[in-house]
């Protein structure tokens, strides 16, 4: 049996590795903390980007960014958890970029209540749009990968999809945990297309949704005595680690949760 032999890379395709010159990234809840810096990182390497979110309007700022740049942006409305806005959504992106090449899916909530008193309407909504508009992109992206046979999907979780906390997220942790076994489940399935499907997932990160708790002494304590670093994490710190699950230096990387969270998951 012949084993073929690794070939040898030069310099410049081992720096190419990370370029994403010419290819096309959707985002998903665009006008977010880790959308924005998703957007802004993948610019910055040569992706031209479409971002979405229910609100065009607060779309402007991050496509912004990306001009600053020098890449194109297309704004699109879609709410994550309509099948036919999503599939509106990815028609559009079609039509005016003519393949997708990344998807990171960043739309989300996190809404917080003790789980005895959880409201049952609150903890559909959470597992709507964290759960059911994550499946829904990456199945609509899916199929046109698979007819391109090929692809970069990265999912948005969280810690918290790992461990529990004592501060009350039983809907927000459970959908995630879901979004951890997705991810996994997209990647055994989508392998033989050359399609990569990871999840980055975080610990809390400084955002204004989550000033409140971070401003909050005691409840800063309590997060803060849970990851070793010893900070919050800061929409700069995913930046890499986008980079990385887009391009193809992460070409045999798939169906991993990839932890940026300060060493939380460590112990």
């Amino acid at each position: 049996m012949n084993v073929p032999q690794p070939k040898s890379l030069s310099v410049d395709q081992i720096r190419n590795l990370f370029d994403l010159t010419g290819r096309v990234a959707v985002i998903t809840g665009g006008s977010g903390a880790l959308g924005e810096a998703s957007a802004t990182a993948l610019a910055a390497y040569g992706a031209d980007l479409v971002l979405t979110s229910r609100t065009v309007s607060s779309l402007e700022a991050t496509a912004a960014r990306v001009r600053e740049i020098g890449r194109k942006v297309t704004t699109i409305s879609c709410d994550v958890k309509d099948s036919k806005s999503v599939e509106a959504m990815v028609g559009q992106t079609l039509e005016e970029h003519g393949k997708i090449d990344i998807l990171v899916t960043s739309a989300g909530i996190a809404n917080r209540f003790p789980a005895e008193e959880f409201p049952i309407d609150e903890w559909q909504k959470i597992m709507d749009i964290n759960v059911r508009g994550t499946f829904l992109c990456c199945q609509a992206v899916g199929k046109h990968m698979i007819e391109r046979g090929q692809g970069h999907i990265i999912t948005v979780s969280s810690i918290r999809g790992l461990l529990g906390h004592p501060g009350g997220y039983s809907a927000y942790g459970t959908s995630k945990g879901a979004v951890h076994l997705l991810t996994r489940q997209l990647a055994t399935e989508w392998a033989k297309y050359q399609i990569n499907v990871n999840s980055i997932a975080p610990c809390i990160f400084w955002t204004p949704l989550t000033e409140q708790v971070l401003n909050d002494p005691e409840l800063y304590k309590v997060f803060m005595s849970r990851i070793p670093w010893g900070r919050a994490a800061e929409p700069r710190d995913f930046m890499g680690m986008i980079v990385y699950l887009a391009s193809d230096a992460s070409e045999f990387v798939t169906g991993q949760i990839m932890y940026v969270d300060g060493g939380s998951s460590a112990g």
